[in-house]
């Protein structure tokens, strides 16, 4: 990829203290990149297109200030989204390839791509055909079958923290609230309109937190607007509770689309549409890709 973590260990032909010192000399820093164009911006700082000046290679740039991280409390969550997705390979995950700090700022070294943010090609197309719904909602389901296999639970699965790449596929980007664990948890995290009943009532949670997420976002992508969706939180976090899922007449959906959101959308969490299912689904097997790439 062009590009190694700053945590991969070095190769080392002979142990000498010369060797060792060259070794921990390589640390990015800025002056290792060219910056370009700004390609968003985040609540505690900003994105831009960079280029690895030694191998060309292109990625994105995603600059963190250490004042709104500290602000927030939030660099423990930090750490976290670094140390998991750093470690992950799969061709619908972000890659984290590095990372550097200075002063002010903290620097995550990003795939870059190309394609942007799904949020914006939803909000543009309203909402998406069943195709094109179908072949990203099984690219997920496939991510995160492999997430789930590392034992990291996902917990915030939604259009924001989905972006693009150049040939169509769809990379989970945000690992902020993803937990390693071998274990339930009882945090309460993740966007509201996508928090399932477990995280609502605060009881314990695992997995299949992102099997619920996963069948919400589905709805999102042929509705264009989640399920539970309601002016006040308190009658969202009703709605989640009672599951009281209702399918629009407009725009038409087929009756196995709705059949599979009902199987993800289930209240008693063992009770959920298991993702290597999801995947056999008939809905999923006639509409989805097999490439994983949607073509248009």
């Amino acid at each position: 990829m062009g590009i190694a973590t700053e945590n991969q260990p070095q190769q080392q032909h002979k142990a000498s203290p010369e060797a060792s010192s060259e070794a921990d000399k390589k640390r990015w820093m800025l002056n290792d990149f060219d910056i370009g164009k700004p390609l968003g911006r985040g609540k505690f700082g900003h994105v831009y297109l960079a280029r690895e000046k030694r191998s060309n290679h292109v990625v994105a740039l995603k600059v963190l200030f250490k004042s709104q991280l500290k602000q927030s409390q939030v660099e423990h969550q930090l750490r976290r989204e670094v140390e998991i997705q750093s470690h992950l390979r799969h061709p619908n995950i972000l890659r984290l390839y590095g990372y550097f700090y200075d002063q002010k700022r903290v620097y995550l070294i990003l795939e870059y791509a190309a394609k942007g943010e799904l949020y914006k090609e939803l909000q543009k197309c309203k909402y998406f055909s069943e195709r094109r719904a179908a072949t990203y909602v099984a690219s997920l389901a496939r991510a995160l079958i492999y997430c789930h296999g590392k034992h990291v639970i996902h917990r915030d699965i939604k259009p924001e923290n989905l972006l693009v790449g150049a040939q169509g596929e769809l990379k989970i980007a945000d690992f902020g609230w993803s937990v390693h664990t071998f274990n339930r948890r009882r945090t309460m995290c993740g966007t509201l309109d996508y928090l399932p009943p477990e995280m609502v009532e605060s009881v314990e949670h695992d997995a299949s937190v992102d099997i619920w997420s996963l069948g919400i976002l589905c709805f999102e992508f042929l509705y264009g607007m989640p399920p539970f969706e309601a002016k006040e939180h308190s009658d969202t976090y009703r709605r989640i509770v009672q599951v009281d899922l209702k399918f629009p007449a407009k725009p038409i959906v087929s009756s196995a689309a709705k059949d599979l959101i009902s199987q993800m959308l289930v209240k008693d969490s063992s009770q959920r549409l298991p993702l290597k299912k999801v995947l056999e689904h008939p809905w999923i097997v006639q509409n989805a890709d097999p490439s994983g790439v949607y073509k248009g």
